[in-house]
């Protein structure tokens, strides 16, 4: 099974990562992946890294990087220059997020900052980028935390789609039937561009609550109660990696049209799980 593939990777946190990240996507790089996306943090605070990273990507691998940027919380004006300075920097893919509210701003308030909505940026980045850039959503099999019924998230993927985004990339999944179902359903009312799963292989037990506790994502309660009782790291490691084979298994015969990978910034757990998918089952 050969499906198309792509990557995350945040900027470091620490100067000193900055090597080891550097190794990690010259690997993940060389396993030919169709973008490698690079993460924006909350109102900006990561710019200079993140664009620090996707230039890094764009001049020194044969892989396209894809810029995440948000928008709440910020002017037009503000917004217009990342998102230039991304494009004068040769970035042509994007992820056009919202993005949380600012710290201490109610998430229910009315200042979200004069783009207030995903789509809103997404016409932003094609108005100064025209048909030289690509962009993409966000899609949210499980519930946006902010929507009150699931087909409200379709209805906010539709919206996105009708703004211009090319394609979406959900956020995390766990379970191969919530995103077929969004899929099917978000396909039923009329969007058409691609939908790529998000699948981040989980190798232990204390990471896999701690990325729950942060997405707010439905704990896959099967695969904790593995990782709880797995004898060793490495145990929990090759069950993680098993997991998540399984689920691409799952996606692509589902008729996901490619898979997105979250490498946490480490090549070999996401890489084991692309060589263990491509193998014959």
């Amino acid at each position: 099974m050969t499906v198309p593939f792509s990557f995350e990777v945040y900027p470091p946190r620490k100067p000193e990562l900055q090597a080891a990240l550097h190794a990690t996507i010259q690997a993940l790089a060389a396993s030919g992946p169709e973008f490698i996306t690079v993460t924006y943090g909350a109102n900006g605070s990561s710019r200079d890294a993140s664009l620090d990273c996707v230039r890094y990507i764009r001049e020194n691998t044969n892989v396209e990087p894809l810029a995440h940027l948000t928008c709440v919380g910020s002017t037009r004006i503000e917004i217009t220059e990342v998102v230039d300075s991304f494009i004068d920097a040769g970035i042509r893919m994007f992820l056009a997020l919202r993005g949380d509210p600012p710290e201490g701003t109610d998430a229910s308030s009315d200042y979200l900052g004069e783009l207030s909505s995903a789509s809103e940026l997404v016409e932003l980045i094609a108005e100064r980028g025209g048909d030289r850039v690509i962009v993409s959503v966000a899609a949210f099999p499980n519930g946006h935390p902010q929507s009150s019924t699931p087909q409200q998230d379709i209805e906010v993927l539709l919206a996105k789609q009708q703004a211009g985004a090319e394609f979406a990339i959900t956020q995390l999944v766990f379970d191969a039937s919530d995103y077929l179902s969004f899929a099917a359903a978000a396909t039923a009312t009329g969007v058409t561009i691609p939908i790529l799963p998000g699948i981040m292989p989980v190798t232990s037990l204390a990471r896999l609550r701690r990325i729950v506790e942060i997405t707010g994502e439905r704990m896959p309660t099967a695969l904790e109660e593995a990782l709880e009782a797995a004898s060793s790291p490495a145990e929990a490691r090759a069950l993680g990696v098993a997991h998540a084979v399984d689920l691409c298994r799952t996606l692509v015969a589902g008729g996901a049209p490619g898979l997105h990978l979250y490498a946490f910034n480490e090549h070999e757990t996401v890489l084991d799980v692309l060589a263990q998918v491509n193998q014959p089952a």
